[in-house]
């Protein structure tokens, strides 16, 4: 029987991958906490618990008709993104997939009607940077598979998806990582203001009420309130998170959705990354589980 044994939301942006001293030129000679934090989830987390399989829930692979989850018995080649060739060009990567998993999700989903989800192994599926980028940093001979966020679901559809996916665990022998890869608040700052705006300062944030929306989630979050951000989620949609928070949704829904009271610890500063708002938290698996 298979368990989530930890989740993360784990910011993707592209400064991350940039060499370091471009990294510190925009940065103000500092460096940026969500290139660091990677690290440090690799030595302090990663090495530690040694999952058998990472989900990632990727903000970048957006789908329409029903949740996709990939079911390659591997992925490999380069990636450069179609968004940034600039600063994501020719990456190499080579992942070992979880077609096992993948099909038992689908199988939890299959003959209902408020759910739909499709395992796919097309060898032409294409692979974003929310994936590539940290698989990049936390790669260590796992599996990896991938699951799309879907642009017409609503909260209730997210959180569901996350409880087939526990369940689907169950059915399965895996100790699981999920991250959910994306960011908080996410508006860019207008075209002719970006270059001069890259740092992390928080001055960089959209607008100061996005800036107090995430902080307010991060609040919560840390204190294991995942209730109270799911029943926020109206009023946090009005500050256009990543993804509609899906990420975070699909991650919470399996780890018990409202009931899950596992605090958040931050690997990262809370940092803006061209207008939006970017955080590495960490949530682990407690003796007694995630609700108790």
């Amino acid at each position: 029987m298979g368990e989530i044994v930890g989740a993360c939301l784990v910011a993707h942006v592209p400064t991350i991958m940039l060499p370091e001293e471009i990294r510190l030129e925009i940065n103000e000679g500092k460096e940026i906490t969500l290139y660091t934090g990677l690290k440090r989830l690799k030595a302090e987390v990663f090495d530690r618990l040694k999952p058998d399989t990472v989900v990632v829930l990727d903000t970048h692979w957006e789908s329409t008709f029903e949740h996709i989850i990939t079911a390659h018995e591997r992925r490999q080649g380069r990636f450069t993104s179609h968004e940034l060739p600039r600063g994501m060009s020719g990456i190499p990567y080579d992942m070992p997939g979880d077609p096992e998993l993948a099909h038992a999700l689908a199988k939890e989903a299959a003959g209902r009607d408020d759910t739909w989800v499709l395992a796919c192994d097309d060898p032409y599926l294409p692979i974003f940077y929310g994936t590539v980028n940290i698989w990049t940093f936390l790669s260590g001979g796992e599996r990896w598979v991938s699951v799309a966020i879907n642009q017409t679901c609503r909260t209730d559809d997210f959180l569901l998806l996350g409880e087939l996916l526990g369940r689907a665990l169950a059915q399965v022998d895996r100790r699981v990582i999920v991250l959910a890869s994306g960011g908080l608040t996410h508006r860019f700052l207008p075209f002719r203001e970006l270059r001069g705006r890259e740092s992390s300062s928080l001055e960089n944030i959209i607008t100061p009420e996005a800036r107090a929306a995430d902080e307010h989630v991060l609040q919560m979050l840390a204190a294991g309130d995942h209730k109270g951000v799911i029943e926020w989620m109206p009023q946090y949609a009005k500050h256009a998170p990543e993804g509609k928070f899906g990420h975070y949704l699909i991650m919470v829904g399996g780890l018990g959705g409202a009931a899950c009271t596992a605090g958040g610890e931050q690997f990262s500063d809370y940092e803006a990354s061209v207008g939006t708002g970017q955080v590495h938290m960490w949530f682990e698996r407690r003796e007694g589980g995630w609700t108790a």
